[in-house]
Formats: C-alpha cells, structure tokens, sequence
C-alpha cells in the first residue's frame, strides 16, 4: 500500500527477529530502510555498537548526510542479560545490572537522542521504541530478571517523556510491549517445557508464541500517517499477557 512512501527509516537490532521482520515489512511499504546492527547483515546496513554514543551519533549523522531526511526510528535493539548475572534483585550481579541496562535503556537514549536533533529541524518524525511486557507487569519465577524489566520499564517511561515534551514539535513517540515472541533472543523459552506449558495461560489468545511479524506490523501502523493522531501510547501485542 506504500504507506511509507518516500520515507527514510532507521531500524536498530534489524537483522534478525524483530528487527528483520520490521525492516523488510517497511520496505515492502515503500521506505528507505537503513539497519543499524553490530553484524551489518546486509548493504543498506550499517555496523553500529548502539551502546556507544559515539557510534550512534555518527551513524545517524551518516543517514542524514545520504538522505537529507530521517522519518522514521524504530529501536528494537536489546536482549537478555543472563549471560551476565541478570536475575532477581538480590543475586543479580552488578557487571548483569549496568550491561542490561547499557544494552537495553542506554542502547535507545542514545539513538533517540540523535535522531531528535534531526527531527527537531524537520518540524517532524516518528519514533517506536519496543519494549517488552515485563516494563509493566512483574515476572515470576520463570521471568526474574529485574535488571532486564528494568530497561524494558524505563523505555516506556522514556518514550512517554518524549511524547509530551516534543508533541508541539510535531515529532510522535509510541511504545510497543511485546510478549514472548518466537525470535533468537527467546529461545531459552522456545526450549522450555516448562514455559511452553504455560503458554496457554501466559498468552490465551493462541496460547502459543507471538510471531516478529504480530509486532512489525504493530510497528509499521506506528510509523505511518494511519496513528497521526497517536502520541505516547503502550501498545501490547502479548497475547492477552497483561489482561489477566
């Protein structure tokens, strides 16, 4: 339907999941898509550490110098800080603390950051930032890692910040919450029989995994003149997750 026509869209985390998923659905709507992903999977990608301000910076500097314009940023970038001691509070590690929260928070200050100043000029632009539903319930056993809730919670609470402050500068910021969706970065739970068992009650609309295209597309309305009227929103494609 070309609902992106034209426009020139940055997609951080873009090659693989999520990310890949958004990435190729905007396209197929017309957008100049640049992925900005530590692996740069392909030629309209760029190899960016998003946790390094100085690597977001000139990477946003370098879209806007090729295409005079930035549209459009949606940050999907982030993961699990298992590997690093995330947990419950109490026995979560301090290196799994501050590189959750590098990853995850930081990760979309910075591209934010940058991104506005560009959009600041403009008088416009669209910002999507994808959280998770641990940002707004609270996770139990199977889902204790608090310094992973954490980012997921401040990425709405920033996003929310933005939406307000920039809404009479014609810039929109929305949220998306997702549930547990069939990607790389949840194959712990993919593997679980535990988890998969609880599917059912987790998520009953289909009592299953969520798939990267159920929040592209969530994404994609986002990002297009069909939410012009939209600022600020939690939007959850979890499944019925946080209904219950």
């Amino acid at each position: 339907m070309n609902r992106l026509q034209d426009k020139v869209a940055i997609v951080t985390g873009g090659g693989s999941g999520i990310g890949l998923a958004t990435a190729g659905l905007f396209r197929a709507e017309g957008a100049r898509v640049v992925v900005f992903d530590i692996q740069a999977p392909d030629a309209d990608s760029l190899r960016v550490d998003v946790t390094s301000a100085l690597d977001v910076e000139a990477a946003i500097k370098e879209v806007f110098n090729r295409n005079e314009h930035i549209d459009i940023l949606v940050n999907v970038a982030g993961g699990s800080g298992r590997k690093w001691g995330d947990g419950p509070t109490d026995s979560c590690t301090l290196e799994g603390w501050d590189k959750t929260l590098a990853l995850n928070l930081d990760s979309v200050f910075y591209c934010c950051k940058y991104a506005l100043q560009v959009m600041l000029n403009q008088k416009q632009g669209v910002i999507v930032n994808v959280s998770s539903v641990l940002g707004m319930v609270g996770g139990d056993e199977d889902f204790a890692t608090h310094a992973y809730a954490t980012s997921k919670g401040g990425i709405i609470s920033l996003t929310r910040s933005i939406a307000s402050y920039y809404a009479p500068r014609g810039i929109r910021a929305n949220v998306i919450c997702p549930g547990l969706i069939a990607t790389p970065m949840s194959q712990r739970a993919q593997e679980s029989e535990q988890i998969r068992s609880r599917l059912p009650q987790l998520q009953p609309l289909t009592g299953d995994f969520g798939s990267p295209k159920d929040v592209a597309h969530a994404a994609l309305y986002l990002a297009s003149q069909e939410s012009s009227f939209v600022t600020g929103s939690v939007l959850t494609v979890d499944g019925g997750w946080t209904v219950r």
